[in-house]
């Protein structure tokens, strides 16, 4: 008689049967992304010619007040629920004293007028920094070499009331200066606007992959130095928590983790923490990375969902993404 052929244990868990098909999969999915986790950020301009495809960004425009207009029916056409506005300005009319800030014609709030005309029901989000109208290129004023930290606040609290005024229904503040979202929810309210709502950049980080934003803002040639001395250091985690403390305390209504896939440690560690409304940004160097790699065949597009899964995944509510309509079309 031959002797019994061992056998080798079978596996006591059998991870793989979930697995095996796509209704299977479906029923164990952990995480979802929806089109309501969406924000576009759009990039207005005001120069002449400065309308069309940006170089550093393939497949992302600046678009004029009308492509603002059609950008915004769109994003009521795909369920998209806000849409950030970033500023092209004039270079000509970019000053040290960055009065145009908050000038009630600048493009910034022309573009919250013309989007609040055909879509009034779609959340408009905007900037709050100097930069796009800072001739040096800073987010803050810069005197004697040096980004002065409670001028800039007042400044950014005129620049508020002017987006506010002008229909604007999330403000972002991204300049990471002391004290600004105190200041800025006090001026908002004292003015009657208290349902304005803050989105703080509460961690920013002084990041390499903001290079082409630059240049679609036309900040790049501009910037004197670099913005070190205000942005979170890269190696750093504590400090980012100490900043969304802070910024909540003062009065932010949800925070943001900016640039995003790198950082997707701090978005888990916000969210954890601190139980809001928690927001990241797919950074322009991101958007780059990612589209470049796709267009030259080296990645498929299917890690444009994947890659906001990921945030989702790190406990982000919403994602900032230059794909925002893609992915609301394969959402929809």
């Amino acid at each position: 008689m031959s002797p019994n052929p061992i056998v080798a244990p079978f596996p006591a868990t059998r991870l793989r049967r979930l697995r095996r098909t796509p209704a299977l999969r479906a029923l164990a999915t952990e995480t979802n992304l929806t089109r309501g986790n969406l924000i576009w950020p759009i990039f207005v301009t005001e120069v002449e010619g400065g309308a069309g495809e940006i170089p550093s960004m393939p497949g992302v425009e600046r678009l004029t007040l009308d492509g603002a207009r059609r950008a915004a029916e769109t994003a009521m056409r795909l369920g998209i629920p806000a849409i950030c506005i970033f500023p092209h300005s004039d270079p000509d009319l970019k000053t040290e004293d960055c009065e145009r800030a908050w000038n009630p014609e600048n493009i910034g709030n022309r573009a919250i007028r013309a989007i609040k005309e055909v879509a009034p029901d779609l959340a408009v989000m905007t900037d709050i920094a100097l930069d796009p109208y800072n001739a040096n290129g800073h987010d803050g004023l810069v005197r004697n070499g040096v980004i002065v930290n409670d001028e800039t606040v007042e400044a950014l609290c005129r620049m508020a009331l002017a987006q506010a005024e002008a229909g604007a229904d999330i403000l972002g503040p991204s300049d990471m200066m002391d004290g600004r979202i105190g200041a800025l929810r006090q001026s908002l309210e004292s003015n009657g606007y208290k349902d304005v709502a803050i989105l703080s950049y509460a961690a920013k980080y002084a990041s390499g992959f903001y290079g082409p934003f630059r240049d679609a803002v036309g900040a790049s040639g501009r910037l004197v130095g670099d913005k070190k001395t205000y942005q979170i250091n890269p190696a750093n985690r504590e400090e980012a928590i100490r900043c969304v403390a802070r910024d909540l305390a003062e009065g932010a209504d949800m925070v943001m983790v900016k640039p995003g896939m790198p950082y997707l440690d701090i978005c888990r560690m916000v969210r954890d923490q601190f139980a809001v409304p928690t927001y990241a940004y797919q950074v322009s160097g991101e958007y780059a990375m990612l589209e470049g790699a796709i267009r030259n065949g080296w990645l498929s597009r299917d890690v444009v969902l994947e890659s906001l899964l990921a945030f989702r995944r790190a406990g982000c509510d919403g994602i900032l993404t230059y794909y925002a309509p893609q992915v609301a079309e394969l959402l929809a």
